[in-house]
């Protein structure tokens, strides 16, 4: 599943990467030794997660929160644009409008050749909360391309990659 998260990764010579809900770390292990030179960003709201992060990745720029504070932690930083965006926070956590927020402020972010990957698990695609992440991306980026299941994963999973960000919605 790590593959169809990472393609968008080569987007630029050095990428600025933001991963929301990064967990243990695996997704962060595949991208930084994938893009050794990328400037990274975790944004984990599990206290013991954002701690076993940041054991594992001893220096790695990580903001303990919500992704709600994206927005903040990029302008602390002086960070305008990011390349890609990586995803794997349950859907179903977010309200309709935290969730349009959420998008909103990725796409507001991205730079136009960016692009943001999220997985999800294969079923729940089709249940109302993943119905509705799929409309939300679909408004607030040009182009959503779905990638085949990704069987070996337990439990099955999917990609969604957004491009051509529409940080209005329109």
């Amino acid at each position: 599943m790590i593959a169809p998260l990472l393609a968008a990764s080569s987007r630029a010579d050095a990428p600025v990467v933001v991963e929301l809900g990064p967990g243990t770390g695996a997704v962060t292990a595949a991208l930084r030794a994938a893009v050794p030179e990328l400037r990274y960003l975790g944004v984990e709201l599990n206290p013991a997660m954002a701690d076993h992060l940041a054991a594992r990745f001893p220096g790695i720029d990580l903001v303990r929160g919500p992704a709600s504070v994206l927005p903040q932690a990029l302008a602390e930083r002086g960070l305008r644009e990011v390349d890609l965006v990586v995803s794997g926070l349950p859907w179903q956590a977010f309200a309709g409008s935290d969730g349009t927020a959420l998008v909103s402020a990725i796409a507001a972010h991205l730079a136009p050749s960016g692009a943001h990957t999220q997985f999800t698990y294969r079923w729940s695609r089709w249940a109302p909360p993943g119905r509705r992440q799929h409309r939300e991306l679909q408004r607030f980026f040009g182009h959503v391309d779905l990638s085949p299941t990704v069987w070996p994963n337990v439990p099955p999973a999917v990609v969604y990659t957004a491009t051509l960000p529409r940080p209005d919605g329109v």
